[in-house]
Order: structure tokens, then sequence, then C-alpha cells
């Protein structure tokens, strides 16, 4: 089983980019995702769920500019962001679990390799 994220990149401060994280070796279908996201120095927080019923969760910072949002038949999760912030600079992971929506990266027993995202002022 793997998750892989990609989209990560260099932008400048109100940019947008998609962030993918692509699900293999079972269906995920079912599963809760989420993003989360470590900055250089801070310890890695939560962003954004969805759960298998597309109810979705957000962190405050990121509310109404990042979207969340699921692709089953391509076993897919996307986190869109929008008017992007130097503060939004990270590491953002992918995680899957087969359960509610959770803001700990522990609870999620599926981890992706993170993808860089760096927002310049």
């Amino acid at each position: 089983v793997q998750l892989q994220a990609s989209g990560g990149g260099l932008v400048q401060a109100g940019d947008s980019l998609r962030l993918s994280c692509a699900a293999s070796g079972r269906t995920f279908s079912s599963a809760a995702m989420a993003w989360f996201r470590q900055a250089p120095g801070k310890e890695r927080e939560f962003v954004a769920a969805i759960s298998a019923s597309a109810n979705t969760d957000y962190a405050g910072s990121v509310k109404g500019r990042f979207t969340i949002s699921r692709d089953t038949a391509k076993n897919t999760v996307y986190l869109q962001m929008n008017s992007l912030k130097p503060e939004d600079t990270a590491v953002y992971y992918c995680a899957a679990r087969f359960g509610v929506i959770s803001k700990i990266m522990t609870n999620y027993a599926y981890r992706g390799q993170g993808t860089q995202v760096t927002v310049s002022s």
C-alpha cells in the first residue's frame, strides 16, 4: 500500500497549487483521507480532511483558501490551494485511515511521503 503525493513547487504569494495524493495497493474509497504539513522548525499540523462520505474539515488557517476533494475512481485525493501565503510554506503529507476523520496524523495508518510547497513573498 502506497500513498504518493505530488504537485508541490515554488510559487509566489497569491498563486495557486493543486496537490495530488494517489493511493495504490488497495481501494481507499471507504477511508478518510487527510493532508498535514510541517514547516521548518515547527510541529506537523493538520490541514484538511475528507471522509468517505465527502464530509470535510479544515484548519482555521486554510479555511476559505484550500479545498480538499477526492476522486474515488482514481483512488486519489486533492488539495486545491488558492491565495497562497508565505506561511503556507511546508512539506505537505497525505494520509489515510479506515475510520472517521482525525486531526492527529498518528491516527492514520497509511501515510505518504511529503511534497514541498514553497511560497515566496
